[in-house]
């Protein structure tokens, strides 16, 4: 149970990060890398596209893999991990055993007059 809940943490952690990296981004070029247009900035505007695309793309790939992982690790019981409704179809009766009763009303003269 708590490698399951490690591996959800991280997915969540993940997803933040991606949702971050995507909105800094621009679909024009610009983004993040257009804000920084200093002629002495150590990363270019190129080069900082370049890093915002390759940690998006590592950070989609990490996250499809923390998602196979975690669906691999769900913790799985015995009795105590099944729903209820499975533990009241086990526990039905069967239909053909429960016995009939009378579904008619004795008419109301019948009883007393005799």
């Amino acid at each position: 149970m708590g490698f399951y809940i490690l591996i959800s943490v991280l997915i969540l952690m993940v997803c933040v990060f991606l949702i971050l990296s995507v909105l800094v981004q621009n679909s024009k070029g610009g983004g993040l890398a257009a804000n920084f247009s200093a002629s002495n900035q150590v990363m270019g505007v190129r080069k900082t596209a370049d890093f915002l695309e390759k940690a998006t793309w590592t950070l989609a790939i990490s996250l499809l893999v923390l998602s196979l992982i975690g669906s691999a690790v769900i913790p799985r019981g015995g009795d105590e991990g099944r729903s209820r409704i499975e533990q009241q179809i086990d526990n039905a009766i069967d239909p053909s055993q429960v016995p009939n009763l009378p579904t008619a009303f004795p008419e109301q003269g019948d009883s007393d007059e005799e």
